[in-house]
């Protein structure tokens, strides 16, 4: 075997994919290639890759444009707009399809038959480098963004996040006529917590909390750390009274937690206090919002641990 080729971000040897419908073209390919620590497999016509490309991840396809049934530049366009592969396109018919013609059905390069295997190696890897760099950017910007809406300690969205949300949410209600709900939460006297026991052990108590909140949640509701120890839950296509319910089931949850902030001493239990609203389309979003917390406050008021409902 030669060289190692370029691995993916698994240390998984990059794998390539020979479309041609003569024989003996890819079975010289698939050896030359395959010397040089790649994965290779074979297709003898455009449908036979695209069923290849059904249940295999593939890196880079290799096609000639003349094929039976579907070319090669069909093949080209569906492979990049339904499979994250690149293409290298090969013809021999250099007067019939130009290279302006192949990169605009998406290939990410073009050779010529009798197409020189140094060369085809070379192209190879410049187009692996190429996809490498790509797959780094696009997984460095969707940390970035995941960072933007994420709060650091709890993994909960953020706030700025929540208000983007809810915008969203509130606008469809509006535009559908479905149903909204908030949940707005205080943990009761965790202030006393953090004076007693400091702000590491304050902090693992959100953490648990934010955990149990969103164990309490279904998949399409969202859980937000609002500020210090405030969440907020966002429960889409939910009325008032199915939102008390998740209400309360958040609130017994939390409650039955047990805590030790030092070594053989009892138990700390938490309470929070819970203010639910549903949003009255097309009212404001400061509106809904300065309703769930008034419920809230009522809640703090009434003597914690409690539910309130602040109908408009």
């Amino acid at each position: 075997m030669g060289e190692v080729a370029e691995q993916n971000g698994n240390g998984i040897p990059r794998t390539v994919l020979i479309v041609d419908d003569d024989e003996a073209i890819r079975e010289a390919m698939h050896e030359f290639i395959e010397r040089f620590g790649f994965m290779v497999n074979e297709a003898a016509s455009a449908e036979e890759a695209l069923d290849m490309l059904r249940t295999a991840v593939v890196d880079v396809v290799v096609t000639d444009i003349m094929l039976p049934g579907k070319d090669g530049l069909n093949l080209t366009d569906e492979v990049r707009r339904r499979y994250d592969s690149d293409v290298i396109v090969m013809t021999g018919y250099s007067g019939n399809y130009s290279y302006e013609e192949a990169i605009n059905k998406g290939a990410s390069d073009f050779v010529f038959k009798p197409v020189r295997f140094e060369e085809l190696l070379l192209r190879l890897k410049r187009v692996l480098r190429e996809r490498g760099l790509r797959q780094e950017r696009d997984r460095v910007v969707k940390e970035l963004k995941t960072l933007a809406i994420t709060d650091g300690l709890t993994q909960l969205y953020n706030s700025r996040h929540f208000y983007i949300q809810l915008e969203v949410e509130a606008g469809r209600c509006t535009r559908y006529n479905h149903s909204l709900t908030l949940l707005l939460m205080d943990i009761d006297h965790f202030k006393n917590y953090n004076d007693a026991y400091g702000h590491l052990e304050g902090d693992k108590v959100l953490v648990r909390l934010s955990r149990i909140i969103k164990s309490c949640l279904r998949q399409m509701d969202s859980a937000f750390r609002y500020g210090g120890d405030e969440f907020t839950v966002l429960l889409p296509e939910t009325r008032v009274e199915e939102g008390k319910t998740v209400a309360y089931r958040i609130k017994e949850a939390v409650r039955a937690q047990n805590f030790f902030p030092l070594p053989d001493e009892k138990a700390v239990n938490f309470t929070i206090s819970i203010g639910v609203a549903q949003y009255k389309a097309p009212e404001e979003i400061a509106s809904f919002i300065q309703r769930a917390d008034r419920a809230m406050y009522a809640s703090k008021q009434e003597g914690r641990n409690r539910v309130s409902i602040l109908v408009a």
